[in-house]
């Protein structure tokens, strides 16, 4: 059995289209559906059912998925552990990463790692860190960097890289910006835009204001933080962000005693081989803690 073929019915079972399968695998739509095709010859049984544009798995195929997935991944584990045998830091590394993360703390990381280990190639993936964690705990990527959970149990392993300070935002011209310092009540009168109530970055925010007992009045929320700072800017709402993400945009609220931030850094699973790539990626960002520009 064709594992090229396993990989094309693992992509169309998560996706739920043969087309976004064939993006995700970088291959023609036609390729990926003879590639099904030629499984479901082998197996002599139909995988998915097809029903107009709805592609869903029938009871074979449900069947199938968790074996497909354990026998890629013992594949992967073993060809890992056997291109350990040798310290060369080459082949193909699977990773994930927010697009908070890939566009403002990963580039100068990846660029060195690029110069010291020009025969490694990436697959990234710019995922919601909430994604990224369970392609982590399902064996669907090596490692991710991500904003990490307030909590992260095995077998996920996690290592903090960067603290991230978040502050409280308004658009310039807001009366708020006004205002030398306010309180989470005070805050709390206005319209606030959050990020997505399925974010890490959301539970984060929405514990500092419980454990203050203030409702906030969320308005809209998001999962990108680029959106967010665009709304707030505009003068929608409030809002925090990254420290890193100030400029002349937004202004900075004062809140006498309130702290915020949240934790940046790598997750891996604890019962996959590590390549030769992932370690010497994951040295690098211990770097990039220890010697932060």
């Amino acid at each position: 059995m064709d594992t090229a073929n396993l990989q094309a019915f693992l992509a169309v079972a998560e996706t739920g289209s043969f087309s976004r399968a064939a993006e995700q695998l970088h291959l023609t739509q036609p390729a990926v559906s003879k590639r099904i095709a030629m499984l479901e010859q082998q197996l002599d049984a139909r995988l998915f059912d097809r029903i107009g544009r709805h592609v869903s798995l029938t009871e074979a195929g449900m069947a199938l998925k968790p074996r497909a997935e354990q026998v890629l991944s013992l594949l992967n584990d073993t060809r890992r552990a056997l291109s350990n045998l040798s310290s060369e830091v080459s082949g193909r590394l699977s990773i994930a990463t927010s697009h908070h993360i890939g566009l403002h703390r990963l580039p100068p990381v990846l660029r060195e790692f690029t110069r010291r280990h020009p025969q490694v190639s990436f697959d990234i993936q710019f995922l919601d860190s909430e994604v990224a964690y369970d392609k982590v705990l399902h064996g669907e990527i090596e490692l991710a960097v991500i904003t990490l959970a307030p909590e992260v149990e095995a077998p996920v392993m996690s290592e903090l890289i960067w603290h991230d300070p978040l502050d409280f935002v308004i658009a310039p011209e807001h009366p708020l910006a006004r205002q030398p310092t306010l309180d989470l009540a005070q805050l709390a009168d206005y319209p606030a835009v959050f990020p997505g109530t399925n974010t890490f970055t959301h539970k984060v925010v929405s514990d500092l204001f419980e454990r203050h007992h203030v409702q906030p009045q969320i308005s809209m929320s998001t999962n990108y933080m680029e959106t967010i700072k665009m709304m707030v800017s505009i003068g929608l709402a409030w809002s925090v962000l990254p420290r890193s993400m100030l400029d002349s945009q937004v202004s900075v609220l004062s809140l006498p005693g309130v702290h915020l931030q949240r934790e940046l850094g790598c997750i891996w699973h604890s019962g996959r081989t590590q390549s030769n790539a992932a370690r010497a990626l994951i040295e690098l960002l211990r770097d990039a803690r220890q010697h932060p520009d």
